[in-house]
């Protein structure tokens, strides 16, 4: 385990590495001014020639590379033209809506792709769960969002349909309201927070559930022609126990490497679905940097996201290590 943790490291390095010379490119590339944009429309060129040297845009490319790698060493991801605030603490501030709504919808897409394969290899009539299964994965995540705030809130009222939380500026320790409402024994404030949850996070757990659900009702199709399975079912002992006892187990590695695939593929859908139900973590911040083009900001955030999916990645790889010891770190 030390020396797979070692050399994951230094993968991640060398990827970060990568990730940051694109970034860099493409801030090269673009052809926008980050003086021009900081200064603003009217402001003389003295100001502007002055805010390009205190950046080091007028340095060459290699220097203002190093200077750039510098930067991200020390945690400073550049300062934000929109907001006049360090992209670094805009990540901190609006990081824990982001996270905590990534992690409410993987825990619901997983559960509902464990429910979904479990009806498909228990039930006589499983049919209707592949078509609903098909429907519910052929519908775009804009699509889905739209009909639930349409329905689910507008119409019936049942749930919230944006913000976290209905008590306006709420403070926690850490920033996530569902941990941070039963740290502070406000188990209101956690209800409430899950409440919010509700919508936005099964809009991303939809499609997740669909993907997961259907590698592995795959691959449990192989799993429960096996032997042993046949040995089980001899002894007397029920489908369920079958499916979790001896089949998920075995079946396991190929779901948790489409869970990785599938968080690659959620940020997408977070600056869609946090857009459309007012969510305040990053997707949204992208999304209005993207109109204000805010480059930096947008930039900085892509680092953020990348470093984000590579520990999700290796976090994949030893699951899969520890669910099939066949598979070796």
């Amino acid at each position: 385990m030390g020396t797979y943790l070692a050399k994951r490291a230094a993968g991640l390095v060398l990827v970060m590495l990568a990730m940051s010379f694109i970034v860099f490119c493409l801030q090269a590339i673009i052809p926008a001014d980050p003086a021009r944009a900081l200064a603003g429309p009217s402001a003389p060129e003295e100001t502007i020639e002055r805010i390009r040297d205190d950046l080091g845009l007028n340095q060459p490319l290699i220097s203002q590379y190093g200077t750039f790698l510098t930067r991200i060493l020390n945690g400073d991801l550049g300062t934000s033209i929109r907001t006049r605030q360090p992209i670094s603490a805009d990540v901190l501030k609006y990081g824990p809506a982001s996270l905590e709504l990534i992690v409410a919808a993987m825990l619901l897409g997983t559960t509902m792709a464990f429910l979904l394969a479990f009806a498909q290899n228990t039930m006589a009539n499983s049919g209707i769960v592949r078509v609903g299964m098909l429907a519910a994965g052929s519908v775009p995540i804009f699509l889905t969002a739209l009909l639930l705030a349409y329905f689910l809130w507008f119409k019936l009222g049942w749930f919230p349909g944006n913000g976290r939380l209905d008590i306006r500026r709420f403070s926690g320790p850490t920033g996530f309201f569902v941990l941070d409402g039963l740290l502070l024994g406000r188990p209101d404030i956690s209800l409430n927070a899950l409440w919010h949850l509700a919508l936005p996070s099964f809009t991303l757990a939809l499609p997740m559930a669909v993907a997961i659900g259907r590698s592995l009702n795959s691959s449990l199709i192989d799993v429960m022609r096996q032997p042993y399975v046949r040995t089980a079912r001899g002894k007397g002992l029920s489908e369920g126990h079958i499916f979790v006892r001896h089949g998920l187990r075995n079946a396991a590695s190929a779901p948790l490497a489409m869970i990785g695939l599938q968080v690659g593929i959620l940020f997408g859908g977070l600056l869609i679905v946090e857009r459309i139900f007012a969510w305040p973590g990053l997707g949204l911040y992208t999304v209005q940097s993207f109109a204000s083009s805010d480059l930096p900001a947008v930039l900085g955030v892509a680092l953020v996201f990348g470093a984000f999916y590579i520990f999700v990645t290796m976090l994949v790889e030893i699951a899969q290590s520890l669910a099939d010891p066949r598979i070796a770190l």
